[in-house]
Order: structure tokens, then sequence, then C-alpha cells
């Protein structure tokens, strides 16, 4: 062995010909290729698994093909599973740099061009691993998200298996770094939003301002703030004769009415007045039942800015509110959604005064128990998150009040919160009919 030689022959196959080069670099290549196919599975899993849609995740739930049911299982821990894919993938980068750094070592010891051949090999590594390990992989995930998560969810679930102790190592430091840094949520923002309405110039109009004030809170409602209570919902039943029905919906001059079949938690469908129009000379005999419309079911907790967009996908103009059992909770229209913005809606037939309450004073207002947190909140001009912290699942202000008394309280009975005191001024053995609420002074949303 010649001594000027850096490294034996038997390591460094410089002068044998192609077929040693060969021998020797081919099988690091075919690992290279595995590790950049591995890596690109890898890229693309990621990318499919978390732009799946809330539909997509809803569908491999509920779906009883196992691909599919591996994928549910694999989203119940999210913070696990990006935490393994994370570490999976970079563990093989990390594997394809080393070869490569290794190989590039043996090559410039017997070339001498140390220099170009490292510059050379490193921006030829770094373009195949963000080209094919992530760009492209990524790409294609996200454009076929459900197929590619079905075929790489065995991938992702070694990965889970395999890197268990440090995602979960990884996850819990995550967490604690979380716990110490502040953070500024939605709810924040929407307060300090609030208060740059407030701060607006004299330019804008006390209108203009409700308006931005509604916008601005529009997203933080669900449909159990804004929805009319059971008892104040006017339904018929769906055994009246066509005389009986007609009288009630006389009387009740709705457009939309639900329709139950032994109580209002048997919701049968709704009955559109329009569709009754052609029928008006019909007898008893007259099946007005078959004119009933599908009725859109949702959950108290839907977001009202979700609800309107479903109310113009499918057409309706009305949601009945359910709870969890099924049983109906409350209604909810387009007109209620559109009210949270722009206030009160006042047509032909409704009467220009105000009900529900009634304003004494510039500090004082009695209000009905029945009457919702939302309108509550609304005519005292504060956030309508100012008594989040203490409702419950309260929606009136009856169970507001029932919440901070902790019993039904008697007439005469007082309490205070957030800057306002709350005098009882009628109640009886079962709700509490009407309030009177004084500000004390500037009402702000407790910390």
């Amino acid at each position: 062995m010649d001594l000027s030689d850096p490294l034996p022959r038997q390591v460094l196959p410089a002068a044998e010909g192609w077929g040693t080069y060969f021998d020797f670099y081919g099988p690091y290549a075919a690992l290279l290729l595995l590790l950049v196919t591995l890596a690109g599975l890898v890229s693309a899993s990621e990318a499919a698994f978390f732009s799946l849609s809330p539909d997509d995740r809803a569908r491999c739930r509920d779906s009883v093909q196992p691909d599919e049911k591996r994928i549910a299982s694999l989203l119940d821990r999210p913070k696990r599973l990006l935490a393994s894919l994370v570490i999976f993938n970079n563990l093989l980068n990390i594997a394809i740099v080393v070869i490569v750094t290794y190989l590039t070592w043996i090559y410039s010891q017997a070339s001498h061009e140390s220099g170009l051949v490292l510059s050379g090999v490193t921006l030829l590594t770094t373009l195949v691993i963000v080209l094919f390990g992530e760009i492209v992989p990524k790409v294609y995930a996200s454009q076929n998200n459900l197929t590619v998560a079905r075929r790489t969810a065995p991938l992702a679930q070694v990965g889970l298996v395999l890197f268990r102790p440090l995602s979960a190592l990884l996850v819990s430091l995550s967490n604690q770094v979380d716990k110490r840094i502040e953070r500024r949520g939605y709810k924040l923002s929407v307060e300090e939003l609030s208060q740059a309405v407030e701060l607006t110039g004299t330019d804008a109009t006390t209108e203009e301002k409700e308006i931005l004030k509604g916008i601005v809170n529009f997203s933080n409602l669900n449909a159990r703030q804004v929805m009319r209570a059971r008892p104040d919902i006017s339904a018929v039943a769906d055994d009246l004769t066509f005389a009986e029905l007609m009288e009630q919906i006389n009387a009740s001059g709705y457009s939309r009415v639900p329709v139950f079949s032994e109580s209002l938690d048997k919701i049968e469908g709704v009955l559109y007045i329009k569709d009754l129009l052609p029928h008006l000379h019909q007898d008893d005999s007259f099946r007005w039942q078959s004119l009933l419309r599908p009725a859109f079911f949702i959950p108290e907790n839907k977001k009202v800015d979700d609800l309107l967009q479903d109310f113009q996908k499918r057409r309706v103009h009305m949601a009945i509110v359910v709870d969890e059992y099924g049983g109906t909770r409350g209604l909810v229209t387009l007109e209620d959604i559109i009210e949270e913005i722009f206030g009160d809606i006042n047509d032909e037939f409704d009467d220009d005064t105000p009900t529900g309450y009634r304003r004494e004073d510039e500090r004082t207002v009695v209000f009905e128990g029945k009457v919702p947190i939302t309108d509550v909140c609304r005519v005292l001009n504060v956030d309508a998150t100012t008594f989040e912290a203490v409702q419950g699942d309260s929606e009136s202000l009856g169970g507001l009040l029932l919440e901070l008394f902790s019993r039904l309280p008697k007439a005469g009975d007082e309490t205070s919160y957030a800057g306002f005191n709350f005098h009882i001024v009628s109640a009886d053995d079962k709700r509490i009919n009407e309030v009177r609420v004084i500000r004390n002074s500037v009402a702000v949303t407790p910390s």
C-alpha cells in the first residue's frame, strides 16, 4: 500500500473501473433512494392527515372500512401523530445527509477536490430533500388527502409506535411551553375589537357602532344564545283539522310553523303558509299534513356564522335546536341571526313598542325574566360575554339570576354583578317574571 494514499484501496475504490464504483456506491445509492422515498411518503402522510376536512374526518369515524377507521384512530391523538411524523421525517433526512456526507468525504479524498465536490453535493442533496421529500409529496397529498391518508396510514401507525417515547416527550414539552407563554385567544381579540369600536371617532353614528359591535361578536355566538326558547315556540299539532289549523295560523301570524306529533320533542316538519294558499277553499277532509317540508335540526352549540352558511346552502330560513337527547330546546330563524348584527328588525305586522323590557331612565331597565341574555347585553350596551363566567348553561335573564342566587329568588331580593344591580320585581313558585336592572358604574366584563 502506498503510504501517500489517504485511505486503503479496499475502502476507497478510486481506480479499479466502473464495476468497482458500482459495487461500492451501488448499495448506498439504493439506500438513499429508499430513504428519499420514505421521507416523501412521511411528508405526504403529514400533509394528508392534517388537511382532511371535518366532513372527511366524520366520514372516517363512521366508516366500516379498516383503512378509514385507522385514520380516525390516528387522528384521535393529533398532537402525538404530528410529533411522530415530524420526528420520523427529520430522522430520515438526517440519515440521508449523513450517508451523502460520508460518500462525499470518501470521494473527495480520492479526487482532492473537496471544496468543489462538497458544495455541489450539498446543493444537490438540499434540492432532492426539499423537492422530492417535501414539496412534491405535500402538494400531491393536499390535493388527494383522503386517498393518500388511506395509503399511508400503516406507515403513520408504524411511526406512532416506533417513536412513542420521543413523541410523548415532545408533546409534553410543547404543552409546558404553551402554558408558560401568554396566549391571546380569540375571545380576547373580540373584547379588544369591541373596545376599539367604542373608541371610534365622532364620524360614526350610534347605529353604525352597534352594527360594528354586532359583526365583531357574531362569530362568538352559538345557536343556544340566539334561539327562541322552547316555551316561546309557536307550533301546531299534526292532528288538527284544516279549520283548526287555519285558526291557529291566523292567530300566530308567522309564515313558517313547525308541526309536531304528541309533543314539541317530535317535530315532524315545517309548514310553509304559502303552500296553503292554493288550498284555502278546502274543507276539514283536506290532508294538509302532506304539505310539510323537512325540518332542519341543529345542535345547540352550533356557531351562528356556520348556521348562516347552512341556511344559504340549504335555502331554508328556520332551524330546530335540539339537545344531546334529541329533545327540542328552541328555534332559530334567519331573522334572529341578522338581528344579531343589525339589531331588532320590525316588519309591518310587528308592534313598534319593544317587547320584553322597558326603560325607566338612563341607568334603569326592567326586563322580563324570559329575555335572552344576548338581548339583555344589547339593551345594556355591554359585551355579549359580560355574564358568560356565571351564566352556566342559562340562555335567559331568569336563568342567569338562578345561577347568581343559587336558588329561586323572591320578589324584593337583590344581587349585584359586573357593575349592575338586579332587583327582583316579580316572581312566583316556578319562574322569575320581572327584573329591574340598574347600572351602578361602568360595566366591564369580569376578568
